[in-house]
């Protein structure tokens, strides 16, 4: 694998969503969950997508259950949750983060972006995972950081130049 975009997450109603599909974009990955103190962060992770959006910024959220069991609920009840904070970003199936069951997709971006003193290990919900339109790690963000201040880091990374296919 040389990028993000060549991966695929697994989609609430079964199936796969290749992550091509956002290739030539920014992206915010994060692994969210209905039942913890950061859930609010919801909304302003919405804000985020909406502001950037027609510059090619996209949030991906990723249920994660593997952390205090903040996301126990079946992928009904997590969309519902979204849709409590107006989300209108993709929320793919649940997925762990964390061990030997880890998606794929975040064994490859915790190798690209490991946290403090080099841990790779995703330490809670809301861990942030910003993505250049290459397909490549540009930062890894914790639980704590607030999304309404990444947007310095977001557009840094949106003024890069498109890959050379364009997209």
């Amino acid at each position: 694998m040389t990028g993000v975009f060549d991966f695929e997450a697994p989609l609430p109603e079964g199936g796969a969503q290749p992550l091509a599909a956002w290739r030539g974009e920014v992206l915010l990955i994060v692994n969210v969950a209905s039942e913890c103190g950061f859930t609010p962060q919801y909304a302003g992770l919405q804000a985020l997508h909406e502001r950037y959006a027609a510059q090619g910024f996209s949030v991906l959220g990723f249920p994660c259950n593997q952390f205090g069991g903040q996301e126990p609920g079946d992928a009904g009840q997590i969309r519902a949750c979204g849709l409590n904070y107006g989300v209108t970003f993709p929320v793919f199936a649940r997925i762990e983060v964390n061990g030997a069951g880890a998606h794929s997709l975040y064994r490859y971006l915790k190798g690209q972006a490991p946290g403090a003193l080099g841990t790779r290990a995703i330490k809670w919900n809301f861990t942030k995972f910003l993505v250049g339109r290459d397909g490549a790690v540009r930062e890894r963000f914790s639980p704590r950081r607030k999304p309404q201040d990444l947007a310095g880091a977001i557009e840094q990374a949106l003024s890069a130049p498109r890959p050379a296919d364009g997209r």
